[in-house]
């Protein structure tokens, strides 16, 4: 998700999560001047992550490179769907869970999952985001209606090379062979190329035929199923994008990554999380896949 570790979670009474209010949101060229798709980040289920709350840096970049961006406060339905061109999808939570629990009931109805699944084979393009427990658990039927699995955990490395501060804060770089080339992560120009992404704390994700991976667990990673147990090895992804019918989808298993918040904490010095850290691409990462999933960069 976004933690120093995983004890430290956003409901600890001594520590604040909170967007960066100094991220830096300029987009020198923006990939939309004329027209301006209309990207709706979901606020209709208990999202952790809003577009005025923790992903309030992520909404102010996405305007700035010319979409329009509102707030999703409708459950999907086709109706409320269809004049949306990207749909965001950020730690949902089922009711009676938070960050802190181990369990959530599910976000989403059945209806909700068949209406934005139809909705990307018709065309839409749908960003899901649903990082470590229990978030995994409240959007598995969102993304088993894609054909991914969550492995609903909270995912570790231990080789200095694939992690940064602490196990759970993973390293995706083409240095350590873990970023795979996608057009996501090539971009449209030089300046786009993505060398190097940060995750902080988040599940595994399995990987369905068709789909491509852009953030490849470490062969050593392991995940363990809630807080305090043993962890196990696990293989798979941490981000893949796929077409899907004549849409387009990407998942991610961490959210902080498209996120700038800052994680206060009384006696400590603040910790920074996402495209706010210094020394990697999350902020041109963030721009990249919108701009795949609006069709402004090419299917591969």
């Amino acid at each position: 998700m976004r933690i120093v570790a995983i004890v430290l979670l956003a409901g600890a009474a001594w520590a604040q999560q909170m967007p960066d209010p100094n991220f830096d949101a300029h987009v020198d060229q923006p990939a939309y001047r004329s027209q301006h798709p209309r990207v709706s980040i979901d606020e209709a289920h208990r999202n952790f992550h809003t577009a005025d709350g923790r992903y309030k840096p992520f909404a102010g970049l996405l305007r700035n490179d010319g979409y329009e961006v509102v707030a999703g406060k409708q459950p999907f339905s086709a109706k409320s769907l269809q004049p949306i061109r990207v749909l965001v999808i950020a730690n949902a939570l089922g009711e009676g869970a938070n960050a802190g629990t181990n369990t959530s009931p599910p976000a989403f109805t059945p209806a909700e999952c068949s209406a934005v699944r139809d909705w990307v084979r018709g065309g839409g393009s749908l960003l899901l985001i649903s990082d470590h427990t229990p978030f995994g658990m409240a959007a598995e039927e969102m993304a088993r209606a894609f054909g991914v699995r969550f492995g609903k955990g909270f995912v570790s490395a231990q080789d200095a090379k694939y992690i940064e501060r602490n196990p759970t804060v993973l390293v995706f770089s083409r240095e350590n062979g873990l970023l795979q080339d996608h057009a996501i992560t090539r971009g449209r120009a030089a300046g786009e190329r993505i060398n190097r992404v940060v995750a902080f704390t988040g599940q595994s994700l399995g990987v369905p035929e068709g789909a491509s991976v852009l953030m490849k667990l470490a062969d050593e990673a392991r995940e363990a199923p809630a807080r305090g147990a043993q962890s196990v090895p696990v293989s798979g992804a941490q981000g893949l994008a796929m077409q899907f019918g004549s849409g387009r989808l990407v998942v991610l298993g961490e959210a902080a990554m498209m996120s700038a918040q800052v994680l206060k904490r009384r006696g400590s010095p603040d910790f920074r999380m996402g495209m706010n850290v210094p020394g990697n691409d999350d902020r041109q990462f963030a721009l990249n896949v919108l701009h795949w999933l609006s069709g402004a960069l090419s299917p591969e």
